[in-house]
C-alpha cells in the first residue's frame, strides 16, 4: 500500500462502515429510534407497572440497537420482533427489515424473519384493536392484517430491490474493471508489437543500406588499390580502373537515392506497422515492400567482380523462372554479400557461383578456393554483419542458410529459399 492509501485508510470511516455518510445515516436513525422507543417506553412502563424511568431507559436501549443494522441485521430484526408486544420499535422494525432484505443474507432467512415480523405485528394490532374498538371481528382482522402487511412487505420489497440493484452495479463495476485491465493489457501488447515492428523495420533498413553500400564501396576500394598500383606503370589500365571507380560510385549513389526515396515516400506509422505485423507476420518486414534487385541482374553482378580482377565462374542449373520480389531480392543479396566477402577476405581466390532452379525452391551457393593473396590487403573493413544479415534474410522467408570453411581451405555460403 502506498503512503496515500495508508493516509486514506487512517482517515476512513470506523468499524464496519465503508463510507462516512453511512455512519451519519445510521447514527441519525439510531437516535430517532431511541427517542421513539423511549417515548413509547412511558406507556409500556405504566401498563407493566414498573418505574417510568426504567421504561424510558429500556426503550432507549432498544432503539439504539438500530445502529448495528449493517453489521448484524438479523439481530436487529429479532429485537424488533421481541419488543413488538410492548408496542414499541416502529422505526426499528421497518429499518431492520429493509436492511435485512438488502443484505447478502440467504432468502430463506429473510422470508422466515419477515413472516415472524408479519405475524407479530398482526397479533399485536389485533389485540390492541379488539380491545379499543367495538367493531365487527372481520373488520378487526382485516384492519390488523392491512397494518401488518403495510409495515412488513414494503420494506422487504424495497430492500430486495435495492440489494439486487447494488449487486448488479457491483457486477457491472467488476466487468468494467476487468475490461479496463484487458484494454490496458492489449494496449501494452500493441505497444510492444509496435516497438518490435519498429526494431524490425530499422534492422531491415540497416541491412539494405549495408548490402547496397558494402558491395559497391568494396569494389571501389579494390579498383582504387589497383589504380594506385598501376598508376605509374600502366596509365591506360589506371584510366580504366578510375572509370570503373567512378561507375561504381555513381551506381552506389543511385541505389542509395532510390532507397531513401522509398523511405520518404512511404513512411510507416507505429500503429500501421503493428497492424501489419499482426496481420502479415514478420515475413512482410524482412523482405521489404520496395522494388529491389532480381535474379536477372546476377550476371551483371558477377561481371562487376570480374572487372575488379576476381576469377568468378557462374553455373546455372534448371530453367529460369520468375519468383516473388522478396525471394529474388533475398537471393541476389546473398550472392552479392558473399562476393563482397570474397573481395575482403579471399583476394586472388577462384570463386564459383551456383544458382539452381528447382520445384518449389531456388538454391544459390558461392564458394571460393584457397586465398592466393594477402587477406584484407586493400584495407577493407569488416563489421561482422554480412553473414548475420544473410542468415536473417533467408530464415525470414522460411529458407535454409549454411556457411562455413571448406576442406580445401576455402569458404562456402549456401542458401535455399522456398518459392
Amino acid at each position: 500500500m502506498t503512503s496515500t492509501g495508508e493516509e486514506q485508510g487512517r482517515a476512513g470511516p470506523p468499524l464496519w462502515w465503508t463510507r462516512r455518510r453511512d455512519v451519519v445515516v445510521d447514527l441519525t436513525l439510531a437516535a430517532l429510534s431511541a427517542a421513539e422507543c423511549a417515548w413509547e417506553g412511558i406507556d409500556f412502563a405504566r401498563e407493566a407497572g414498573i418505574p417510568v424511568a426504567a421504561g424510558v431507559l429500556f426503550g432507549a436501549l432498544v432503539g439504539t440497537t438500530l445502529v448495528l443494522r449493517r453489521r448484524w441485521p438479523i439481530a436487529v430484526v429479532l429485537v424488533g420482533i421481541a419488543v413488538a408486544p410492548a408496542e414499541m420499535g416502529f422505526l426499528l422494525s421497518v429499518a431492520g427489515m429493509y436492511t435485512l432484505a438488502s443484505s447478502e443474507v440467504p432468502r430463506r432467512i429473510i422470508a422466515g424473519l419477515a413472516s415472524m415480523s408479519l405475524v407479530a405485528t398482526f397479533i399485536v394490532m389485533y389485540l390492541k384493536t379488539r380491545g379499543d374498538v367495538e367493531a365487527d371481528p372481520a373488520l378487526v382482522v382485516a384492519l390488523s392484517g392491512f397494518v401488518a402487511i403495510a409495515l412488513t412487505v414494503p420494506p422487504v420489497l424495497l430492500g430486495l430491490y435495492i440489494g439486487a440493484r447494488r449487486r448488479l452495479m457491483e457486477s457491472l463495476q467488476e466487468r468494467a474493471d476487468s475490461l479496463e485491465r484487458e484494454l490496458s493489457l492489449l494496449a501494452d501488447r500493441a505497444e510492444e508489437r509496435a516497438e518490435w515492428a519498429r526494431t524490425e523495420e530499422r534492422t531491415r533498413i540497416a541491412r539494405e543500406m549495408h548490402d547496397v553500400v558494402a558491395h559497391r564501396v568494396s569494389l571501389m576500394v579494390v579498383h582504387a588499390a589497383a589504380l594506385e598500383a598501376v598508376a605509374a606503370k600502366d596509365p591506360a589500365r589506371a584510366a580504366k580502373n578510375a572509370a570503373l571507380v567512378g561507375d561504381m560510385g555513381r551506381q552506389a549513389l543511385t541505389e542509395l537515392r532510390e532507397m531513401l526515396g522509398v523511405l520518404r515516400a512511404a513512411p510507416k506509422p507505429a500503429m500501421a506497422v503493428a497492424a501489419a505485423v499482426a496481420t502479415a507476420g514478420p515475413v512482410a518486414l524482412v523482405g521489404g515492400a520496395d522494388e529491389g534487385p532480381s535474379l536477372a541482374e546476377l550476371e551483371a553482378l558477377v561481371g562487376q567482380s570480374r572487372a575488379a580482377g576476381m576469377a568468378v565462374e557462374m553455373v546455372v542449373q534448371g530453367a529460369d523462372a520468375v519468383y516473388a520480389a522478396e525471394v529474388e531480392q533475398t537471393a541476389y543479396r546473398v550472392v552479392q554479400e558473399a562476393l563482397t566477402n570474397c573481395h575482403k577476405h579471399a583476394p586472388g581466390a577462384r570463386v564459383v557461383v551456383r544458382l539452381a532452379h528447382r520445384d518449389g525452391e531456388v538454391a544459390m551457393q558461392v564458394e571460393n578456393g584457397p586465398c592466393e593473396g594477402a587477406a584484407d590487403g586493400v584495407g577493407l573493413p569488416s563489421g561482422g554483419n554480412g553473414l548475420v544479415g544473410m542468415r536473417e534474410r533467408v530464415l525470414g522467408l522460411g529458407g535454409v542458410f549454411v556457411s562455413g570453411p571448406t576442406e580445401t581451405g576455402g569458404f562456402r555460403v549456401s542458401a535455399v529459399l522456398p518459392t
